[in-house]
């Protein structure tokens, strides 16, 4: 997607309109309510699937699985930029509503996407209740997500992506979402939302390093040349690469880590993602709503029943999208600037997660 041909002047003005007001959309999203009373009472807002995990890692094939079965609804790309009244926002839209063909995404990895992919925008919920954590050059592991508000706000915002899906003919029941930096609120997520689903995809950590250090070049051009791209990903929280990078300094591991070289490394990227997966293991082994899935092994096209059984869903409604998986993209990769230490770490880890992957075993849920 090149910003530049995606959004004309019309549409940049209305977009940072809505950046300036994130605010003043929540109480829209009040309104919102009571206007659509009816739709909303028929969706209950339960057990939402949280699809998190370091980008690159199958995530977005993850989010556009679930979001193509009959039982789960998320965000789209129609729902920007007013994504905090989103019900309002597509009433209003609707006249206006343009058939959109699918064209490559920005990252330049193959994933087709058009007006009604699946997006992650649910950061933005985040950011407005929660505006303290995110001053900083990094982002912390979050605490406590105590706002008495937040959780009913979670849940009303869930219950309106839902009602908005099914006017468009489909009658999902339930809520997904893609949202990366739900990694630093594990497991904070349970305080706020008790009966969350949470599935953390992993990656080869050589080729996932190697993965994100091309996407960061790759943004870090693209944010320099045009200040509008940087300042869209940074409005809905998309902190992963180039100009906005904004890593999760999961037990100080930043300031910890002496002579780290900078992201245009690959070393960097490695480091980034033991911190990552050390942080998610731990919090894996006392939890048993959070499931881990080996993005190698979704490119297999294997039985998804095990992730359905660990999200309470229908497994033939998910085995049903199995051919939205393929291979990951082979990267030439030449790790001997990586300390052999972190080599190794990185390489353990990744065992342990693999021994605990869904697609490897049965699933006992609570």
């Amino acid at each position: 997607m090149n910003f530049e041909n995606q959004y004309g002047v019309l549409d940049r003005l209305l977009h940072r309109l809505a950046f300036s007001t994130f605010q003043a959309q929540l109480g829209l999203a009040d309104l919102e309510s009571a206007l659509f009373r009816k739709e909303l009472r028929k969706v209950d807002g339960s057990r939402p699937v949280l699809i998190t995990g370091l980008p690159r890692s199958g995530t977005t094939a993850l989010l556009g699985a679930f979001a193509s079965t009959q039982t789960f609804a998320a965000h789209t790309y129609r729902d920007m930029p007013f994504v905090l009244c989103p019900m309002l926002w597509g009433t209003l839209a609707k006249p206006f509503r343009r058939r959109d063909n699918p064209r490559e995404r920005a990252h330049a990895d193959g994933i087709q996407i058009s007006l009604d992919s699946p997006e992650a925008f649910e950061e933005v919920l985040w950011k407005t209740f929660f505006p303290e954590r995110y001053r900083g050059g990094t982002l912390p592991v979050w605490q406590d997500a105590k706002r008495r508000d937040f959780a009913k706000a979670f849940r009303d915002h869930s219950r309106r992506i839902v009602a908005l899906r099914r006017r468009r003919g489909r009658h999902p029941r339930r809520y997904v979402s893609k949202n990366n930096l739900n990694l630093a609120r594990i497991p904070v997520l349970w305080d706020a939302l008790p009966d969350a689903r949470v599935l953390v995809p992993f990656r080869d950590p050589i080729q996932h390093a190697a993965s994100l250090r091309h996407q960061h070049v790759r943004f870090a051009e693209m944010h320099a040349g045009d200040p509008f791209a940087r300042r869209y990903m940074e409005a809905i929280g998309h902190y992963d690469f180039g100009a906005n990078l904004r890593p999760i300094d999961f037990d100080g591991w930043i300031g910890a880590t002496p002579d780290l070289p900078g992201p245009e490394h690959l070393a960097y990227w490695v480091r980034y993602w033991i911190a990552t997966y050390r942080h998610v293991l731990h919090h894996e082994a006392s939890r048993k709503r959070l499931g881990l899935i080996r993005f190698e092994a979704l490119g297999e096209r294997p039985d998804l029943t095990p992730i359905a059984q660990h999200v309470k869903c229908e497994p033939s409604d998910l085995n049903n999208q199995r051919r939205q998986f393929r291979a990951p993209r082979a990267h030439d990769v030449d790790p001997s600037h990586v300390p052999s230490a972190w080599l190794d770490e990185a390489r353990g880890l990744y065992e342990q997660l693999s021994e605990r992957c869904l697609l490897a075993r049965g699933v006992e849920t609570p």
